[in-house]
């Protein structure tokens, strides 16, 4: 019975991609819809603290299949959707969902589960792994509110307010879905016991100057972290200075950011650390206030080999300065190349971490307290993906 239900749900997912890759346009009576989507696979080895070899130090896993649902109607109201499935964490969730509309030609407003506007909004950085910010809700991260965005000359603006993170789907292990478990895309503070703390009421601004194909801007972020237990809220805010350059075939990304969560446990007490987490595998310490620095340079070759035309080569480091001076800072560095071959892209990374929350046997320790003794831990890792 268990293998036949397995079976069912693998036909149905397969049967899901065939239609939406064999029909990627449907009219509807008022509207243009657009389906799409994605199916990732992974291929990793890593070389962590422990030198006993573990049949956990290599694997071959089925890492993403998502839906994408874009369309307008004839009113104007634009729809942007995405849900992931992720099996290898035994979660699913939504990615963004949001209705827009535009009110000019330059101006535009989105509700539901949108991306912050914060940083560089195209990635601020290059790998399938993402630089270290992400790790902290800095890079890509996504929330439920309202968000304006404006286009002036080569000014672009954007203010949101964001009234909680958004919805979170099941997660092995979670007590609490929707709003406070793990199983999301972006990470965010999430309730544990002891530390009965969310994220709301969060306020964004965005302004980027664009200049021959490059960008540079300047965003910040400020928000209550309200706790449950208490009935009081603290609050978190961050500010950010971002540029990327494209000068021929080179591309830079660079970032300094500084964020600060003023935050308590249920006791009163205040926390030099955060609980943050995402999909769906519990929640790790977090610095509650550091400087974070990250440069990403790559280099993109156009080519005829097959199916590939281009390969791209890159290196993203990324510094996590803690304030706490009994802290040890966090270092990520990922050397790697993509390859692009029509809707395929392949991810070939070595990734390098030293008091990274994933890229070590102990989960989550990194990015807290920390290890002086830590040394450097690798991953190689080969993520290859259909986009459709």
């Amino acid at each position: 019975m268990i293998l036949g239900n397995m079976y069912k749900r693998v036909y149905c997912v397969l049967l899901i991609i065939f239609i939406m890759s064999n029909f990627s346009v449907i009219y509807a009576a008022d509207s243009e819809i657009k389906f799409g989507g994605a199916v990732r696979y992974n291929l990793m080895l890593q070389d962590y603290e422990d030198d006993n070899i573990t049949t956990n130090d290599g694997q071959f896993t089925w890492d993403t299949w998502r839906i994408n649902i874009d369309g307008k109607n004839s009113a104007g109201i634009i729809l942007s959707f995405e849900y992931r499935f992720y099996p290898t964490f035994d979660t699913h969730f939504i990615h963004h969902g949001w209705f827009g509309y535009d009110i000019t030609e330059q101006t535009q407003v989105q509700l539901g589960v949108s991306q912050v506007p914060f940083g560089d909004q195209a990635y601020a950085s290059h790998s399938w792994w993402f630089s270290g910010a992400y790790y902290m809700g800095l890079e890509d991260d996504y929330d439920m509110g309202l968000k304006f965005l404006h286009k002036k000359d080569n000014w672009d603006f954007a203010l949101a307010y964001y009234f909680q993170p958004e919805p979170a789907g099941p997660a092995p292990g979670d007590v609490s879905y929707g709003v406070g478990g793990s199983g999301r895309y972006s990470y965010d503070i999430i309730p544990v016991e002891g530390e009965h703390n969310q994220e709301r009421n969060q306020i964004n601004a965005r302004a980027a100057y664009k200049f021959s194909n490059s960008e540079v801007g300047l965003s910040v972020q400020y928000g209550q972290i309200f706790n449950s237990v208490l009935n009081k809220s603290g609050s978190h805010k961050a500010v950010a200075g971002h540029i990327d350059a494209n000068v021929g075939n080179l591309n830079a990304k660079v970032h300094a950011i500084y964020y600060n969560h003023d935050v308590k446990n249920d006791l009163g007490t205040e926390l030099d650390v955060v609980q943050m987490g995402a999909y769906g595998s519990g929640t790790y310490a977090v610095a509650a206030e550091a400087m974070v620095y990250t440069l990403g340079l790559a280099y993109t070759v156009p080519v005829s080999l097959g199916p590939i035309s281009s390969i791209q080569f890159y290196n993203d480091y990324t510094l996590t300065d803690k304030t706490v001076s009994s802290f040890t800072d966090t270092q990520q560095n990922i050397l790697g190349f993509l390859t692009v071959a029509g809707g395929v892209y392949t991810y070939f990374d070595v990734a390098m971490g030293k008091n990274q929350p994933w890229i070590t046997q102990n989960f989550g320790k990194g990015l807290g307290i920390g290890d002086s003794e830590a040394d450097w831990n690798i991953r190689y890792n080969i993520n290859f993906g259909y986009y459709f």
